[in-house]
């Protein structure tokens, strides 16, 4: 079989840095951070009280009918993941014009992942039960469609009629990189014409915070926000919990040029390990990572030395860093040296299931625009005695350059390591 080329012909972004994708990246570029302290919740009894979230969302903004009431009362009726994703959505469907009369809906799917799914809707729905626990069971008939990790993919589906390849993808922090993955796969076969793809996360909420507390996975600096996401630095003490959600479209590229739609960027290649290591630390030897970077090297028919920007995984924990760091050098040799790095999270936070999607679209970014974002936070005093700073991080500010390919990591609590590979688009 002859696999079609793959395009991306819409973006969408809600995220810590902006609620659009113009605004997102801007400041992605200007290296500003998306952190502050928490709001959703009164975390002042939280070993962590800040984190990276997403301001201003007005639902009323993301409406297929601005003037249908019922449609803004059903809308805020979501858990909050899900009004992210429709959000996203609508500025990806819209940007690509996917629903102008030239695309069959039949045609269209939807692969939007999240990794944890509407915990908010978990914590009413459980609290509300403790409340009334001596009179029986008193949950909601919304509970469970309103929390179950794949029910965005449902209602995107449902509110355009695409009758396409309909599901979510759960691979933790991997999430929606194997969502586009498998969107990729799919398009590429020609199983659908376009897929609506991306991730979404919601979980900055105290089940969330505490739960991730209580393992020392989260950056505890509450006297200094905006600096606590440092990867790559020796000082990192943990991640920065983020929310939101980016949506992309991929298309068939003879379908996307008949059409006339405008192309950011191609897809090239994918690629999927798992560190069959630990429940949640990565592979200490990064043996999982250089596998799942060579596999997607492998699928994209590319060489390591084609590669010029990787978004890396960079959560700033202590361990992950170095085994992340570790893989890039076996892997590439020589070329690690001619190589951009850096880690987005140092400014969005940590996204989750959303994580790989914002990173896939800083990578189309790059590839548009030809300059690198910036790890922020490093002081040239705080290095790491187990990283190579040889290595360009990108530190602290935007680089030029030129940047045909990039690739981007994203690894998950239970080994999932999923990467996706992206081209400058030259027709």
């Amino acid at each position: 079989m002859e696999l079609k080329r793959v395009v991306v012909t819409g973006l969408g972004a809600i995220t810590p840095l902006g609620n659009d994708v113009d605004t997102t990246w801007k400041n992605a570029v200007d290296g500003v951070s998306g952190a502050g302290p928490l709001t959703h919740f009164d975390a002042s009894l939280f070993k962590t009280q800040f984190g990276c979230e997403v301001k201003d969302f007005q639902p009323e903004n993301y409406l297929l009918n601005p003037d249908d009431r019922r449609e803004l009362k059903d809308f805020k009726k979501f858990d909050l993941y899900t009004q992210f994703a429709l959000a996203a959505c609508k500025q990806a469907v819209d940007d690509a014009k996917l629903t102008d009369g030239a695309t069959d809906c039949n045609e269209v799917g939807v692969i939007i992942g999240s990794g944890i799914g509407g915990l908010h809707t978990f914590e009413e729905q459980a609290g509300y039960y403790a409340m009334h626990a001596d009179q029986g069971p008193k949950y909601s008939p919304f509970f469970i469609p309103t929390m179950i990790a794949d029910i965005a993919a449902g209602i995107i589906s449902i509110k355009y009629g695409f009758r396409g390849p309909n599901y979510g993808v759960v691979s933790a922090c991997a999430t929606s990189t194997n969502a586009m993955i498998e969107a990729f796969n799919l398009v590429r076969m020609g199983k659908a014409c376009a897929i609506v793809t991306g991730g979404s996360e919601a979980s900055v909420y105290p089940a969330g915070v505490g739960g991730f507390n209580s393992m020392h996975a989260l950056s505890t600096r509450n006297d200094d926000p905006k600096g606590a996401s440092r990867p790559f630095s020796a000082s990192r003490d943990g991640f920065v919990m983020g929310e939101g959600s980016v949506v992309l479209v991929f298309e068939e590229l003879e379908h996307a040029l008949a059409r006339g739609a405008k192309i950011y960027g191609e897809i090239i290649g994918g690629g999927m390990s798992a560190d069959a290591y630990h429940l949640t630390a990565t592979h200490p030897e990064g043996l999982g990572a250089k596998l799942v970077m060579k596999r997607a090297i492998e699928d994209a028919g590319i060489k390591p030395e084609d590669v010029d920007y990787i978004n890396v995984h960079g959560t700033s924990t202590p361990v992950g860093d170095v085994s992340e760091a570790k893989a890039i050098k076996d892997l590439f040799g020589d070329h690690a040296y001619k190589l951009n790095i850096s880690s987005t999270k140092s400014m969005t936070g940590h996204m989750l299931g959303a994580t790989g999607a914002v990173e896939a679209m800083f990578c189309i970014k790059a590839c548009q625009d030809d300059i690198v974002p910036p790890t922020i936070n490093h002081a040239d005093d705080d290095k790491d005695e187990n990283i190579d700073y040889n290595i360009n991080f990108t530190f602290n500010k935007a680089q030029k350059r030129v940047v045909n390919i990039a690739l981007s990591n994203t690894f998950g609590f239970g080994g999932h390591n999923a990467s996706i590979i992206v081209k400058k688009y030259k027709g």
